[in-house]
């Protein structure tokens, strides 16, 4: 089964600074219906205008992953670590015991758009942590690339749960496949661009949550980038 979440029917905030759309409930934005998909948490569409950005403030016991698709974020964080993060480049901090951090627009005259995406751990009370990586855009063209996984396989970034998310960029015509596995499901997120999944059409800022489905095609109908969480719900 495939249940699509069209990204007009996100919660929506807008301060200025900061426009904002959340797949899921978040902040201000509450819906009981909508409280993530099995350790997704949170998918926020965000966009930062130049030189601003999120104070300093703290998380505990969450996997946060930073996925810009224009422009840099700037993180720095109370354990000392800091990065620009542009697009090919993904952060994944794990919060465990406590971390403060800021994420800010990394220019003064452009802005920035990013995903922001949480995930529950397995595990509370890790040891905080903080991580940045670049991946080849040609590893993810017309292909999945393993951007995060729960054992740092293909050169992924490893968090605390056991999730993988894939991305890719598809030109306009192509299609690709994935199988699941049994007791895997799994959530799509059109970043940009528009396809079909299994048939059925999503554009930018459209999710899609598959369930009891041995298998995924998805074809671009114009050039996308999407990303794909496999998960056990």
């Amino acid at each position: 089964m495939i249940t699509i979440r069209q990204a007009a029917d996100r919660g929506h905030v807008n301060f200025g600074w900061l426009d904002s759309h959340h797949t899921f409930s978040f902040g201000e934005f509450h819906d009981p219906r909508q409280m993530g998909f099995g350790p997704i948490r949170v998918i926020n569409d965000d966009r930062v205008s130049p030189g601003q950005g999120f104070g300093a403030h703290p998380h505990r016991d969450m996997e946060i992953v930073t996925y810009v698709l224009e422009g840099a974020v700037e993180h720095k964080d109370n354990t000392g670590s800091h990065g620009v993060i542009t697009h090919g480049v993904v952060q994944r901090m794990s919060a465990g015991t406590g971390v403060v951090h800021s994420e800010f627009n990394g220019s003064k005259t452009e802005p920035v758009h990013f995903l922001q995406i949480w995930i529950v751990p397995a595990a509370r009370g890790v040891k905080p942590r903080y991580e940045d990586r670049a991946f080849a855009a040609e590893g993810r063209r017309n292909q999945w690339q393993l951007i995060i996984s729960p054992d740092g396989a293909d050169g992924s970034l490893d968090v605390h749960q056991d999730a993988r998310m894939y991305a890719t960029e598809l030109a306009a015509g192509q299609s690709l496949a994935r199988a699941l596995a049994p007791g895997r499901n799994a959530w799509v997120q059109i970043a940009s661009g528009s396809v079909t999944l299994n048939g059925q059409t999503l554009v930018a800022g459209d999710g899609a949550a598959v369930t009891d489905e041995s298998a995924l095609t998805i074809a671009a109908t114009e050039a996308a980038e999407v990303l794909l969480f496999d998960v056990a719900i």
